[in-house]
């Protein structure tokens, strides 16, 4: 009721003990378009919704804002709110990889790259003068470590995760996340992106899907961060869509993808991908679709 006295700055915390600016930021990180993070022993996938603008309509060769942004050859993100504010976070990622590898000739590690930016966002929630990123991210790296997941919000909250979904209608992706994580053990490269491309689906719920485009990105071993080209992404999204065909037999169901994923080696014009087997999500405690993870 008398929020409007209390929002002025990060600061001034209300008679509950909520700061509403913090609050707000989250707010634009559940409107964004949903994106789902999830990873193998092998690899790590990034699947995000990039909404279609009038503009491409209109003009088929008009670029589309992109919710997947490079950071390193071993490092990307993909995000769900402001864009304008993921750029920021993203160049000042950039940097410190860049200023990383001048001084000791390798890659950032993954992990204490996202912590030193959860130190950072938190300065934001601390400052009259700043106010807080308005994005969430999902963070997909590999290093000597393995493979990693990282989920950073706009409260400074980092956690490591196996799998994770952010977004707007983002509960249906953790609930099918959550539903099938067993499954990401075993999976191919293929199969952990087809898992992510159905995830993101249901994030959909009722909307059209000529109005969203789906972007995917993949990092792991012996394979740097790539961000597909359309080509790839409508590729992939067929075969989930096989892949989700309740009516078809296994056996059908088994050659249908195989024959999709020859051509599309065959387009591609590169042999078959590798696999790679992963663990669900940290957590001890399961909450939130059994999804939510462990701060760290």
């Amino acid at each position: 009721m008398f929020r409007n006295q209390y929002d002025s700055d990060t600061t001034v915390w209300s008679p509950q003990g909520r700061l509403f600016q913090v609050e707000y930021a989250m707010e634009a990180v559940k409107q964004g378009s949903a994106t789902v993070g999830l990873k193998s022993r092998d690899y790590a996938a990034l699947i995000a919704l990039c909404r279609t603008s009038k503009e491409a309509e209109d003009s088929p060769n008009s670029p589309l804002q992109r919710k997947i942004m490079p950071v390193d050859a071993h490092m990307g993100m993909s995000i769900a709110g402001l864009t304008a504010d993921a750029r920021i976070v993203c160049q000042h990622l950039r940097s410190e990889c860049m200023s990383f590898r001048h001084s000791y000739d390798t890659d950032y590690p993954v992990q204490r790259l996202v912590t030193n930016l959860g130190i950072k966002l938190q300065a934001t929630t601390q400052r009259y003068n700043r106010r807080p990123f308005g994005v969430g991210m999902l963070i997909a790296g590999y290093d000597e470590k393995g493979t990693h997941i990282f989920q950073v919000m706009p409260s400074a909250n980092v956690f490591n995760c196996k799998a994770m979904a952010i977004g707007s209608r983002s509960q249906s992706a953790r609930t099918y996340l959550e539903r099938h994580l067993d499954s990401f053990m075993d999976s191919t490269k293929q199969d952990l992106i087809c898992h992510g491309i159905q995830a993101i689906r249901g994030a959909l719920g009722n909307q059209d899907s000529s109005e969203f485009t789906i972007n995917v990105a993949i990092v792991g071993k012996d394979e740097p961060f790539k961000i597909f080209n359309e080509t790839e992404n409508q590729i992939y999204f067929e075969i989930a869509k096989t892949m989700g065909n309740p009516v078809t037999s296994d056996a059908e169901d088994a050659r249908s993808i195989g024959g999709m994923i020859d051509m599309m080696d065959d387009m591609l014009e590169h042999g078959p991908s590798g696999s790679g087997s992963g663990p669900a999500l940290d957590t001890d405690e399961e909450s939130n679709a059994g999804l939510e993870p462990r701060p760290q």
